[in-house]
This record gives C-alpha cells, sequence and structure tokens, in this order.
C-alpha cells in the first residue's frame, strides 16, 4: 500500500524492488551517464598501454621527429610530410600537431602519449553514440520509440569502443591518425546536424563553420577522412528527407571547394613519388585478394582472436610444404568468408522490414570504408587491422538495422547477447593492449601470431644490436637475407653486427655491398644512406680520411636533406682539418634546413671553437628554441659565457636548462661550479644538495624496481 512521504510527500513503495530500481535505471539512460560509460571502457581496457614504450614508428614520429619539439613548428607541419626521411606521401599535419602537444607537457614520457590516444578514442566512441543516434532517428523515423533507438546508438557505440580490432589504433603511439580523423570528422558531423536545426541565423553560420574547420582538420589527420565526406555527403542527399534540393547543392559545393583547399594544403611539402614498385597484379588476382581481405575483416569482427600486426592475404610460398599447404586453405576459406559476407550484406540490403534502410546505409558505409583498403588500389600491405576503425562502423549499424527488425519478445535476448559480447571484447582488447609494453614483447608476439615478416625480423634484430646481442641479432638478419638476399636495410644490420663481433674484413665488404645496393633501390627502400655512412665510419677508423670524405660526398649528394650525413662529415672535416673547414657544410644546410635543432647545435659549437663566441652565441639560442625540453644547447651557451666571465648570464642560462629537466644531476652540478665562481656559496650548497637528493631517488627507485 503507497503512503506518502512526511518530507516529499511523493509515494514510496516500500518492498518493491522493481520500484526502488526505476531511478536507476533511467539514470544508466541518460547521455551524460552512458558518455561516462563509454569513456571509463575505453581507459580501463586500454590501460595496459599506459606503461608501454615507444615501439616501431614511434621512435621517429613520437621521439625523434624534429617538428614536434617545439610549438615554433606549428604551421610548419603543414609544410611536410608525416615522414620526413621516407619515400611516404603521407600528409597528416594534424597528426604531428598532436605530439607538439604531447612533447610539451610530457617530454619523453610514453605515458602522456598513450594517454592521449585513449582519450582520442574514448572521445571517438562518445561522438559515435550521439552521431549513430541521430543517424537511426532520420533512418526510422517514427518506426521506433526514442528510447529504443537511443539504446540500439548505445550498443553501435559500446560495441566499437572496445572491439579489440581497434587495438593497433589506440595503443600503438603512431596509429592516433584514425581516432583523431574519427574525432574531427563525427564532430563536424554533429555541428552540422546542429546547425541545421538553429534558429538564429549568426549560430547557424557559426556551427556551419566550424563544422567545416573540423572537417579540414580531420582531412589534415588522415587521408581517409574524405570518405568521411563521402558517407556525409551519403546520407545527407540520400538519406535525409528533411534537406531541401537547394540546400543539398550548397552543401555539396561546400564539400567540393573544402576538399580543394585540402589539396592544396597538399601542395605544400615537396612532392614525392609515393610508395616503392607497384606488385603487378592483374584483376583477377586483385579480386581474389578483396574477398580475402573481406573475409579476413569479417572474421575478425566476429572472431577477433588471432590479432597482430602485418597480416597478410597474400600466398608468398609454394604448394610444396606442408605448412603452405595450411596455409593455403587459410587464405582460401577466407575467400569463402569474403563470399559470405558479400551475401551477407546483399541479401540484408533487400530484405523488407522497418530496418532496411538501417541495413542499406550501414552496407554502403562499409562499402564507402572498405573499397579503397581492399586490394583494388596499391596499398603498402594487403590487409590491416586499424583500417577497420572507420568500416567497422557501417557493419555495426547494418547490425543494428537487423536487429531492430526482430519481434519486441526477443530483443531483451538480444541485449543479454550483446552486452555478452560487451565484456569478451572488453576482456580481448584488455588482453591485446598488454602486447603493447615493450618492443621486444611486441616483436615476439606478432611472431608468434603468425605476423611473420621482413620488418618484424629487422626490427627484432636492431633490438638485440642496441643491446650488444650481436650474435642474436645477426642470426635475425641472415634469416632475413635468406629470403631476401639483396635486401640492403638487412644486409648493412648484418654488416654492422659482424663489425661488432670482431669480423671486420666481412663486414666492410658486406658495407660496400649494401652501399651499392642501397644505391641502386633506395627509392623503394627508406634509409639506405645508412650503408654508406657506415662505410664511411669504417675508412675513417682506420685512418683514411680521403677515402671517407669521398664516400660521404657521394652520399650526401644522393641524399641532401639528411643531417646524420652532413653530421659525420663535419666532424671528419673538424677532427682533420679544423672546425672552420667544417663551418661552411652545417651553415649550408641549416639555411636550408632551419628547423633541424641538431644543425643548429653543431654550427654554434663549432664556430665556439673556431673562435667565433658573438656567432656561436647565436646559433646556440637559436637551437635551444627548436626544442623546449632539449638542454645541451643551454648548457653549451651557459659554458659559453663562462669562458667570457659573464657569470651572472651564465647563471641564468643554466638555470633554464635546470627549469626543462629539473631531475638531473648534472644540471645541478654545472649551476653550483658556476654559482661558486660567483662567490654564492650558499646557494652551490643547495644546488649539492639538491644532487645528493636525485641521487638518492634515483637509488630507492630503482632498488624497489628491482624489489
Amino acid at each position: 500500500m503507497p503512503f506518502l512521504s512526511k518530507t516529499t510527500g511523493s509515494p514510496r513503495y516500500l518492498g518493491n524492488p522493481a520500484a526502488r530500481a526505476r531511478p536507476l535505471w533511467q539514470f544508466l539512460q541518460t547521455d551524460g551517464c552512458r558518455s561516462l560509460l563509454l569513456i571509463l571502457l575505453a581507459v580501463a581496457i586500454h590501460a595496459p598501454a599506459l606503461s608501454g614504450q615507444f615501439i616501431w614508428d614511434d621512435n621517429y614520429l613520437a621521439h625523434d621527429n624534429p617538428f614536434i619539439k617545439s610549438p615554433l613548428f606549428i604551421f610548419e607541419a603543414f609544410r611536410q610530410h608525416l615522414f620526413f626521411d621516407s619515400f611516404s606521401a603521407h600528409y597528416r599535419p594534424v597528426q604531428n600537431l598532436s605530439y607538439i602537444v604531447d612533447y610539451f607537457f610530457w617530454n619523453d614520457d610514453t605515458f602522456g602519449f598513450h594517454l592521449t590516444n585513449i582519450v582520442l578514442h574514448a572521445a571517438s566512441g562518445v561522438l559515435l553514440y550521439f552521431l549513430a543516434r541521430r543517424l537511426l532517428h532520420s533512418l526510422f523515423a517514427e518506426k521506433l520509440s526514442i528510447p529504443v533507438r537511443s539504446g540500439a546508438a548505445f550498443l553501435v557505440a559500446l560495441l566499437w569502443t572496445v572491439h579489440p580490432v581497434h587495438s593497433a589504433a589506440v595503443d600503438y603511439i603512431s596509429g592516433r591518425a584514425d581516432s583523431l580523423a574519427f574525432v574531427f570528422a563525427s564532430g563536424g558531423w554533429l555541428l552540422y546536424l546542429r546547425g541545421i536545426e538553429a534558429k538564429s541565423r549568426g549560430l547557424r553560420l557559426t556551427l556551419f563553420s566550424g563544422a567545416a574547420c573540423t572537417a579540414l582538420l580531420a582531412l589534415c589527420s588522415r587521408e581517409t577522412a574524405g570518405l568521411w565526406l563521402i558517407i556525409f555527403l551519403l546520407h545527407t542527399l540520400g538519406f535525409s528527407r528533411k534537406t531541401s534540393r537547394r540546400s543539398k547543392g550548397l552543401l555539396l559545393a561546400s564539400c567540393v571547394a573544402l576538399f580543394a583547399v585540402y589539396c592544396g594544403l597538399r601542395q605544400l611539402p615537396e612532392q614525392r613519388q609515393g610508395s616503392g614498385p607497384t606488385p603487378g597484379w592483374s584483376s583477377s588476382v586483385r579480386m581474389v585478394l578483396m574477398l580475402r581481405a573481406l573475409g579476413d575483416y569479417g572474421r575478425l569482427m566476429v572472431f577477433p582472436a588471432n590479432l597482430h600486426m602485418e597480416r597478410t592475404v597474400v600466398d608468398n610460398e609454394t604448394y610444396g610444404s606442408h605448412a603452405s599447404w595450411q596455409h593455403s586453405v587459410e587464405t582460401e576459406y577466407l575467400s569463402i568468408g569474403g563470399l559470405f559476407v558479400a551475401g551477407l550484406l546483399g541479401v540484408g540490403c533487400c530484405r523488407g522490414g522497418a530496418g532496411r534502410k538501417t541495413r542499406i546505409f550501414g552496407a554502403c558505409w562499409f562499402a564507402v570504408g572498405f573499397l579503397p583498403i581492399s586490394n583494388l588500389f596499391d596499398l603498402n600491405a594487403t590487409v590491416a587491422e586499424h583500417w577497420l576503425y572507420l568500416p567497422s562502423v557501417g557493419l555495426l549499424i547494418f547490425a543494428a538495422g537487423i536487429a531492430l527488425d526482430v519481434p519486441v519478445r526477443y530483443r531483451r535476448a538480444l541485449t543479454i547477447g550483446a552486452c555478452a559480447a560487451v565484456v569478451a571484447l572488453s576482456l580481448r582488447s584488455a588482453a591485446r593492449s598488454s602486447d603493447w609494453t615493450t618492443p621486444e614483447h611486441f616483436y615476439k608476439q606478432t611472431i608468434a601470431a603468425g605476423g611473420t615478416s621482413t620488418r618484424v625480423a629487422l626490427n627484432l634484430g636492431q633490438l638485440y644490436a642496441e643491446r650488444g646481442e650481436y650474435v642474436r641479432a645477426e642470426k635475425c638478419f641472415r634469416e632475413i637475407l635468406a629470403g631476401y638476399p639483396d635486401y640492403p636495410v638487412a644486409q648493412n644490420n648484418l654488416a654492422n653486427a659482424l663489425f661488432h663481433e670482431g669480423r671486420r674484413e666481412e663486414a666492410e665488404a658486406l658495407f660496400a655491398k649494401s652501399t651499392k645496393a642501397a644505391a641502386e633501390e633506395r627509392k623503394e627502400y627508406p634509409r639506405t644512406w645508412i650503408a654508406a655512412l657506415n662505410l664511411a665510419g669504417l675508412h675513417d677508423q682506420q685512418k683514411d680520411v680521403t677515402g671517407a670524405l669521398a664516400i660521404l660526398d657521394k652520399a650526401r649528394a644522393e641524399y641532401p636533406k639528411t643531417w646524420e650525413i652532413v653530421s659525420f662529415e663535419a666532424e671528419v672535416l673538424r677532427n682533420n682539418q679544423g672546425p672552420g673547414a667544417a663551418i661552411p657544410l652545417v651553415e649550408d644546410y641549416k639555411r636550408a634546413n632551419w628547423w633541424n635543432y641538431g644543425a643548429s647545435l653543431a654550427l654554434g659549437r663549432l664556430r665556439a671553437q673556431n673562435g667565433e663566441a658573438e656567432k656561436a652565441e647565436a646559433a646556440l639560442r637559436d637551437a635551444s628554441r627548436l626544442d623546449m625540453h632539449e638542454v645541451e644547447a643551454l648548457n653549451l651557451l651557459a659554458d659559453l659565457r663562462v669562458h667570457q666571465n659573464r657569470l651572472a648570464d651564465a647563471c641564468a642560462a643554466q638555470r633554464r636548462a635546470i627549469s626543462r629537466q629539473p631531475n638531473l644531476p648534472r644540471e645541478y652540478l654545472f649551476l653550483s661550479r658556476i654559482l661558486e665562481k660567483m662567490g654564492r656559496t650558499a646557494e652551490a650548497r643547495e644546488a649539492i644538495a639538491k644532487v645528493t637528493e636525485l641521487q638518492t631517488s634515483a637509488r630507492e627507485f630503482g632498488r624497489v624496481a628491482v624489489d
């Protein structure tokens, strides 16, 4: 029997669990609660990657990349390709801008870079929820209640957010281009939809302008954002009933103008040829590979058990061995799977029902996202898991169109099944996220999962070489060369391992061979200049300065933008002819590449050694601005001022260095010496005390880590 509360006057139902649970259920259906759940799940399942180190391309893009070291490069990022020293034509300035922000706040702490990736993915999931809710409303109209459509949109976003196939786009720092494009593209779409509803003309114009800007940022994040434009136009022009013909025409013209602006931005960097030679596949082979890719992607969406980088659907071996026959059976099974997926999409689009429009749109979304990665066009791989980041949304919308046509009495069972799938996918995502911790663990897990390739083996061998395990490195490089005997990068790395093992003659012969091969194939393989650099290093060690300079001159002519070659040649000249002989070489390079921190630093050091104090100071000040966390230029500047007896200026420069690297004991040691010269003994003692404190903390940390 209901009674009135004395304090509120509202009815209470004691002993009725359903009534008490109703407010909680209503809260769980709110947008705020759902958004929070998406964010928490995204963070929880990808948390294992937060402790991950730089892996693979991370070492360049998020660590060595010169264009992320200072906010001065915000505009320069639009004038450069993503990879400076590569044949890749990727133009993703917004990705570099995101690394500038990370580097500004986190320096080399990978935790911050991984955190940004997870935040971007969580934001993508939330934006997908709001976008899917609006899309389902336009596709279903009044055929379904608002709570049902909203719940379906939430499940689409939830399944997409926790799906482990997106691991490479989230747990891999270099994979964030997908989520950047997703955030800006979906955000721009929502701004456009909000603009349509705005009653004020000024607000409408502001929202439309914001949508255009975010769409341009999406295009500058990843090239596939162009597919977002196509999907957006497909929905607006083909599925939306509220847009007039005039509005559709203006919208189409605006999208064309927007894409033209993006194409204009792509002309800013120096034009490149693109990737290496094409495989030359016939149309029939491409059709088979397209079916295999479709089958592989369909399998990964339903049962993402075998996840790894370097996926392939190409038979590289003959059918002679049992292993190759087994691989052939698997790839042909993928062809059958591809036919099944295509058939399912076709039947779903043809079948009637209230959800038919949704199924058609979902299938179109997937088709637009899949065709560019279907092997009908040349790419650097035949399949890749992170390529599903956008197309997978279409498959989930297609699935929602099927589920919403199911009779009402079965929907609860479907919801329970979807929740079970969320739990299973979340556990698999967390397990996959743990693969991205250390480079060695990642490469070994990739190989164990079937991702054996020359690039994986090469990276693993290079890792062993960096740790001084040259015998293990040699084994990796020889295995690569057994299959690809003319691969110059593997030849060079093997020669380097042999050199450190003391086998100098064999190493020199292999360096010469790899240098020749690199000269012939440098358009196909990046960073082949390393072979010439190593060969010149051998000649320099043997006091053959003329031979070393001849090799470096030739290499510099072939790779004029490679600082490592110029730097080593300048060092050889300085050691043998004095700093004055090296200055013109470094100065010419610096003039053509103003952004290069290493060149400014080297120029400042050379001018100081040559007695040009004023010019040295200018070069060092320039270098200090080009890297917001590097302290070597400030150390040299402080040392230069000490020699000029400008102790106050030296102290100021060294304090700036400490503000950049407050946890380095040597910085406080140098400061203490400057303060002693200035007669500020008490402050010098404080600096020494800070050194002791940091060293004690480092020892304690090392002991705890070992324990």
